[in-house]
C-alpha cells in the first residue's frame, strides 16, 4: 500500500533522512520509533505530500505522491503532532469546515461527521468550543478530522504526546479500533506505545532505518539462559560440545546462582538439547529458557552503536 524508495531530505547541511526504503502492506499497524530529531516527522510529511523529497519516491497504491498529490492525499488521514485546531470553533463547526476542505459531497457531510464523532467518542462535546476541551479531547478531535473522509491510510505523528496515563490508554484503544478499517503508521519515541499497538516496528535514528521487523520476530533469539542451584564440573565444556552451541558465558546471577548465557547458531533451537544434557548429568536445574530480546534492549543497542 505504501512504497518508499531511496527517499532523502536535507535541511541545509542537516541530513534529516537518508536513502530510506520501506514497504507497508494493507491492514498493518506500523510504529515508527526513534528519538526526537531522528527524522520521523520529516518522513511522515513526505508520505502525506506536505513536504517534497530531495530525491526518491513515495507511492500509495502505485500512485506517486508528488505527481498525484490531490488524488493520493484523498486516501490519507493525517494527524500532525500539533493538530491545526481552532479554539473558538465548536467541535461540530470544526468538523463541518474540515468536511468542506475535504470536498466531501454536501449530502454526505452530516453522516460522515456523525460517524467520525461516534468513532472517537466525542458525542458529549460536539457543541463545545475546542478551546474548552482537555488535551485528550482535543486529540480526539484531531483524530476525528483525520478519519472524516474514511481514509485507507492513517498517518499519526506522536498521537499520545502530552497526555496523561488514562488519556493515553483511551487513545491507544481508539487507534486499535480505527485500524480495523485503515492501515496505520504512527510515530513515537515511547517504547511502550509500540509494544501496546503495533504489528511491526521501524526504528529510525539520525535519518537512517536501523531496524524493520515484526515485533514477534524482533524479540526472538537463538540463545538460551541456564541457571543452576550450584555449579558442577566441566559445565561450560559440555555445553560447548552440543550441536548448535557457539559460545558459553558464565556469571553469578541473582542470589549468587550460577548463570550461563549460551549462544546458539542462527535458526537453531538449543534449549531442548541443554535440557537433555542437564537430565543426563543430573545438574541441579533452577531455570532454563530461551533468551528473548526486549524492545528496550534492541533500541539501546542500536542507539549505542549509532
Amino acid at each position: 500500500m505504501i512504497e518508499i524508495r531511496d527517499l532523502s531530505k536535507s535541511y541545509g547541511e542537516i541530513q534529516a533522512l537518508q536513502s530510506t526504503n520501506i514497504d507497508i502492506q494493507k491492514g498493518e499497524i506500523v510504529g515508527l520509533l526513534g528519538p526526537n530529531g531522528a527524522g520521523k516527522t520529516t518522513l511522515m510529511k513526505m508520505i502525506t505530500g506536505v513536504l517534497e523529497p530531495d530525491s526518491g519516491t513515495v507511492s500509495i497504491n502505485g500512485l506517486d505522491i508528488v505527481k498525484n498529490r490531490s488524488k493520493v492525499q484523498a486516501k490519507i488521514g493525517y494527524l500532525p503532532e500539533n493538530a491545526p485546531l481552532y479554539p473558538d470553533l465548536t467541535v461540530q463547526d470544526y468538523l463541518q469546515m474540515m468536511a468542506d476542505l475535504r470536498l466531501i459531497e454536501p449530502e454526505l457531510q452530516i453522516p460522515a461527521i456523525i460517524d467520525a464523532i461516534h468513532a472517537v467518542n466525542l458525542d458529549d462535546v460536539i457543541t463545545r468550543p475546542i478551546g474548552q476541551l482537555s488535551k485528550g479531547m482535543r486529540q480526539r478531535v484531531g483524530l476525528a478530522q483525520a478519519i472524516l473522509h474514511k481514509p485507507e491510510i492513517l498517518i499519526l505523528d506522536e498521537p499520545t504526546v502530552g497526555l496523561d496515563p488514562t488519556q493515553i490508554i483511551e487513545i491507544r484503544q481508539l487507534i486499535k479500533n480505527l485500524a480495523q478499517h485503515s492501515t496505520v503508521l504512527f510515530s513515537t519515541h515511547i517504547l511502550s506505545e509500540v509494544e501496546a499497538l503495533c504489528d511491526r516496528v521501524i526504528m529510525i535514528m539520525n535519518g537512517k532505518i536501523k531496524a524493520d521487523s515484526r515485533l514477534s520476530d524482533l524479540s526472538n533469539t537463538d540463545n538460551a539462559i541456564l541457571v543452576l542451584d550450584e555449579d558442577r564440573p566441566d559445565i561450560e565444556k559440555l555445553l560447548m560440545q552440543l550441536n548448535g552451541v557457539v559460545g558459553v558465558t558464565r556469571e553469578l546471577g541473582q542470589n549468587n546462582y550460577p548463570f550461563y548465557y549460551i549462544q546458539g547458531q542462527p535458526e537453531s533451537d538449543i534449549t531442548p538439547k541443554i535440557f537433555q544434557l542437564s537430565v543426563e548429568k543430573n545438574w541441579p536445574l533452577r531455570e532454563l529458557r530461551k533468551d528473548v530480546h526486549t524492545l528496550e534492549s534492541i533500541f539501546n543497542e542500536l542507539a549505542i552503536a549509532e
